[in-house]
């Protein structure tokens, strides 16, 4: 069970189905397969002991996870949006790579070759083959976002992947109509995942590498998009665009997908209405989890729309429930599981799950359990609520106060279009709560107003003590609020009254 594995049976299956790129000129499974063998060759002959993708969105990046694949070495996809330091501090923890890119000039002194060079490699004379590439080596190093705390080379072993992908997704089983479009950085789980996954079920991948919501409209459009996945930043300026456009979904979207980091169920609600005939999927997972470990299915966002129930329709608000393959438990204080509604610990076990950091080893527990770092419940239907990282949690007066509960709150004003709530030094309470707003076209800001807003809906404890107004949020190119960021714009002052 490894990656050449799945190269082998998209090849032999599906040889002559263009799976990356345009309809017409794209490549097909033939084609990845014999780029990537030829790509292997080369780094067998250099003698590299991983390979450093350093560009964009495109078909250099699946041919070179394949590449890295068959000659038994990680890859690893870097941010290329790093600074100079930041992405020599990564480098820097590489002992012999090769950095294919389209920058050489950003990886002074180390053995460089360019996309274009790499991608036009000659056929490897004796290829290598699926049996020699080891299930249990590492096929994936992923730097972890660093949202909180300084970023991580998270391991995934092939049979990680391997899992995810033989567990989840049925070989060669779409139309060769179907299409995927992918805007999220390669440098991301979600980008391998679907590379990976769609190749495998047979769907032609179309990379999208400079987001915005009228380019994506307009691509999804002119190559007949089936399927797209989007994070929750992407998907409020798309509803945004379409509103401003006045116009219809676009009619071949099947399916949207949706993730990686909380989004307000307004917004969803709102991009129920706008695509009525697309089915919604919202996947929550990890880079330490293979990708997705839970999904909430278009029958479900159906359903929690139409519910009068207020149970039903606060699914809404949920990722869903554990796929087949995983295990998810919500653990208390003591480690046990806690009760149905009760907030505490998410963690999660199977064979998909990593767990696994070059600096740190493995986190995995002797029992198979691996904590997320997440904090959410478990409804009595088995619906997962997640209400954030475990250090995004405010801890003013000595209590603990979820993020997500005000921006929940928040969001269901009319002027707010994008929020987040973060807690920031304080000098008698220890934190106090800062709101960062960024309001809807034809808004103005008034920070009372909002303030009162929250109060009527939420204990008075929980209302924000600073409301800051914004034209953007800070956030990773996958949508995760960076609230390092926007704590560094409120300094530590004299506590403010409540």
């Amino acid at each position: 069970m490894n990656l050449a594995m799945i190269l082998d049976m998209v090849a032999d299956g599906m040889g002559d189905r263009v799976l990356i790129g345009d309809r017409t000129e794209g490549l097909t499974g033939a084609d990845i397969r014999e780029k990537a063998a030829a790509g292997a060759a080369h780094l067998a002959g250099t003698g590299a002991d991983r390979l450093v993708f350093l560009g964009g969105n495109g078909p250099a990046f699946p041919v070179a996870m394949f590449a890295a694949a068959l000659a038994g070495i990680p890859f690893l996809p870097v941010n290329y949006r790093l600074s100079a330091k930041q992405l020599d501090d990564v480098l820097n923890r590489q002992e012999n790579p090769l950095v294919v890119t389209d920058a050489p000039e950003r990886a002074p002194g180390r053995r460089t070759m360019g996309i274009t060079e790499f991608l036009a490699l000659p056929p490897a004379e004796s290829p290598r083959t699926a049996d020699e590439v080891d299930a249990d080596g590492i096929a994936v190093l992923l730097m972890t976002s660093g949202t909180t705390a300084a970023p991580k080379s998270a391991v995934l072993r092939h049979r990680h992947l391997g899992s995810y992908i033989f567990g989840s997704v049925e070989y060669a089983s779409v139309a060769d109509t179907d299409a995927t479009l992918v805007c999220v950085p390669p440098y991301h789980i979600a980008a391998v995942a679907n590379v990976l996954s769609n190749i495998y079920s047979g769907r032609r991948v179309v990379y999208l590498d400079q987001f915005s919501a009228a380019g994506w409209l307009d691509i999804v459009e002119e190559q007949a998009i089936t399927h797209a996945m989007v994070v929750p930043t992407m998907l409020v300026r798309i509803v945004a665009e379409l509103r401003e456009r006045a116009g219809t979904a676009p009619a071949s979207l099947r399916s949207l997908s949706y993730g990686g980091a909380k989004i307000a169920p307004e917004v969803i609600a709102a991009a129920l209405r706008l695509f009525p005939d697309t089915g919604f999927v919202n996947a929550y997972g990890l880079t330490e989890t293979a990708s997705s470990i839970a999904v909430l299915g278009p029958e479900d966002h159906r359903t929690a729309v139409a519910s009068d129930d207020p149970g039903v329709r606060a699914r809404l608000g949920s990722v869903g429930r554990a796929l087949p393959s995983v295990e998810i438990e919500v653990h208390d204080l003591d480690g046990l599981p806690a009760a149905p509604g009760e907030v505490g610990d998410i963690v999660v076990r199977g064979p998909q799950v990593a767990g696994e950091y070059v600096e740190a080893g493995s986190l995995v527990g002797a029992d198979g359990w691996f904590p997320t770092r997440d904090r959410g419940y478990l409804d009595e239907a088995g619906f997962l609520y997640v209400q954030g990282r475990a250090d995004d949690t405010i801890i003013r007066g000595g209590e603990n106060i979820a993020p997500a509960e005000i921006e929940d709150a928040l969001a269901a004003h009319e002027s707010v279009l994008e929020c987040a709530v973060a807690g920031v030094p304080d000098l008698e309470w220890g934190q106090r709560i800062a709101a960062f707003v960024v309001l809807r076209d034809g808004h103005e800001g008034d920070g009372d107003v909002l303030r009162q807003f929250v109060r009527a809906r939420l204990r008075g404890h929980k209302t924000p003590d600073d409301v800051v107004f914004l034209g953007e949020l800070p956030t990773t190119a996958t949508g995760k609020i960076l609230r390092r960021a926007l704590v560094a714009m409120v300094g530590e002052k004299d506590a403010q009254p409540v």
